[in-house]
């Protein structure tokens, strides 16, 4: 098959792609026509079917479908113009083509993870972490597959788990270079700052917003699991979740970017910092494996507003 990171204006793509979204739409003129999404394992395209004929067959959103169609580019972005449509069949394709995965091992990651929780030292906050990641069955299976994302950054299975790890580890390097830092509440709060997309968004291939999702965010998610899960915790230190509610509730830095409050702590502008820097160079490194080899610069970054120039080999 051709992936859609591949596609080029002009190429006629004939192949089989997840329906991610249907939508019935109807031109200024009352004609009716299809505004699809396609996806697979590298990206999603935009889709518009302009002729409703016999050759377009039924289906639904959340089907694979085999489609015929030729690239078009709209708005600078490509876009398939598609003729023919039906549902595939079984064994016309293979679900992994469809379904983006970390190249990392998850469980190094999740070995990696528990090494972290074994590295706290207060009881309370070692146990909150326990109580999470290893006899909640729900995250301990979950975290491990789910993405970060819809699109932005860490946007495939497996791609919380990295992002978490890749956080916590760069906040325990920071933790040891910088006074008045409790770096327990720091992994604590690292390893949770987005435990509420395990909520937010639906497994793949759907990666799409859940109803709780798109009312509360991961956020407000993340404090009510935080919440819930420390009462279970005879004793628990208020100030201690009040600190760690405080990571959660700041780790977007701005409240323009979602997040209630600045950071207001050490620990806090750490774990800011560190969630940044992990999600912006992730963006750096997913436009420069898109990258077509012959350029120099990458195509132009919607989010960064700018062009990535490739490295000097």
């Amino acid at each position: 098959m051709k992936y859609i990171q591949d596609f080029k204006e002009n190429d006629n793509i004939i192949g089989h792609y997840f329906c991610k979204q249907k939508q019935n739409m109807k031109t200024k003129g009352g004609k009716a026509y299809l505004s699809l999404k396609l996806q697979d394992k590298t990206g999603v395209i935009d889709a518009k079917v302009w002729e409703l004929n016999n050759d377009i067959q039924n289906f639904e959103e959340k089907d694979t479908i085999k489609i015929d169609g030729v690239v078009n580019i709209f708005q600078n972005s490509p876009q398939l113009r598609v003729t023919k449509i039906r549902k595939s069949k079984e064994g016309e394709y293979n679900q992994k083509d469809y379904i983006p995965v970390t190249d990392k091992d998850v469980d190094i990651l999740y070995e990696n993870l528990l090494s972290l929780i074994n590295s706290v030292e207060n009881i309370f906050v070692k146990t909150l972490l326990e109580n999470f990641f290893i006899k909640n069955e729900y995250i301990a299976k979950n975290i491990k597959t789910h993405s970060a994302a819809k699109s932005m950054h860490h946007g495939y299975m497996g791609g919380l788990i990295e992002h978490l790890v890749s956080v916590t580890n760069i906040c325990d390097f920071l933790s040891n270079n910088y006074k008045f830092v409790n770096r327990d509440i720091l992994i604590a709060g690292a390893l949770l700052h987005d435990i509420g997309k395990v909520y937010e968004l639906n497994p793949f291939p759907d990666n799409d917003y859940t109803d709780i999702g798109e009312i509360m965010g991961h956020i407000v998610i993340g404090i009510e699991l935080l919440t819930n899960e420390a009462s279970k915790i005879d004793n628990f230190p208020k100030e201690y979740l009040n600190h760690i509610k405080h990571l959660i509730i700041s780790h977007h830095g701005e409240l323009e970017f979602g997040s209630p409050q600045k950071p207001k702590t050490i620990e806090a502008i750490i774990l800011h910092c560190a969630d940044n820097t992990d999600s912006k160079i992730k963006m750096y490194e997913e436009a420069l494996e898109k990258a077509d080899p012959k350029v120099t610069y990458t195509n132009y970054h919607s989010y960064l507003k700018m062009h990535i120039r490739k490295p000097v080999n």
